[in-house]
């Protein structure tokens, strides 16, 4: 299943994309995706409706985030070699685990607003998962039982404030357009191997990024194992699971969003982000 919300910013309703790609309206049968939803229950009564009986939505249709009002925003960071070494880090040998705001998320197709006091705005494409059920020091062979699904993230980063402003990440992290996900939140079954999922970003046309996550330094379920034994997960957590090599920070010099910039995201099966940066008026 593809499922997404749908809607003016703040007034999303929740949809579904069928075998067509219409987007049908799910507004009858839950609310929205949010924590309280966002479970293997929900899933399961979606699969007993015939989808084609739903309402259609317009096309024209703003897209919003694919969920919302997470408890818990994760994050992973140098999860790809080649990124912590345009960064000058050193490969870490445990996963590095920060926090981002959920009020910094946004729809996939959103603007990207450079804060005022920001010099040094920057992308970076990651796939997101999110959590379905209590997950708690879980096993690493069981983690796939605890997934709903994935979708793209853009962890948006200001670099001086991450890395110059003292204290941890996630006021790098968190300023209020930092997290566009989705387009869709993909069930694991439209899935075919999600250990070799092709991410990449184009900016203004030109590529930016390319990765797989066969090249990931820790997997998928070695990580939800790992943050279950610091921090029971509950459903509708989102883990944002690190970004390959190409960010505007590992430029010479560096290369940072500028104002009228336009990045276009894709994932195998997850589809794709387009997305403006603009200047905070």
């Amino acid at each position: 299943m593809k499922l997404l919300r749908v809607g003016e910013f703040g007034k999303e309703i929740p949809a579904i994309l069928d075998e067509e790609n219409t987007i049908r309206d799910l507004s009858q049968i839950i609310n929205d995706f949010n924590p309280e939803n966002l479970t293997f229950e929900t899933l399961d009564k979606i699969k007993m409706i015939k989808i084609n009986s739903l309402p259609k939505i317009e096309i024209d249709k703003r897209i919003g985030s694919c969920i919302t009002k997470p408890a818990n925003f994760f994050a992973i960071g140098l999860n790809y070699k080649a990124h912590a070494d345009e960064t000058n880090s050193d490969a870490p040998k445990e996963p590095i685990v920060f926090n981002k705001s959920p009020n910094c998320i946004v729809g996939p197709h959103d603007n990207i607003i450079i804060p005022k006091s920001s010099n040094s705005l920057d992308h970076e494409i990651e796939i997101a998962l999110v959590i379905g059920k209590k997950a708690h020091c879980i096993k690493e062979e069981e983690a796939q039982n605890f997934v709903l699904g994935y979708c793209i993230c853009n962890d948006i980063s200001e670099r001086e404030w991450q890395k110059n402003r003292g204290g941890q990440w996630v006021k790098g992290k968190s300023g209020d357009t930092f997290g566009p996900l989705g387009p869709y939140l993909v069930t694991k079954d439209e899935i075919k191997d999600i250990s070799n999922l092709n991410l990449s970003l184009d900016l203004n046309q030109k590529r930016r990024q390319t990765g797989n996550t066969s090249l990931m330094i820790f997997n998928f379920n070695f990580l939800i194992s790992h943050i279950s034994q610091f921090i029971t997960l509950m459903p509708g957590d989102i883990i944002t699971t690190g970004t390959p090599a190409g960010v505007g920070m590992g430029m010479n010099p560096p290369d940072y969003l500028k104002e009228g910039d336009e990045m276009i995201l894709k994932v195998d099966y997850l589809g794709e982000q387009r997305l403006k940066v603009v200047k905070e008026k």
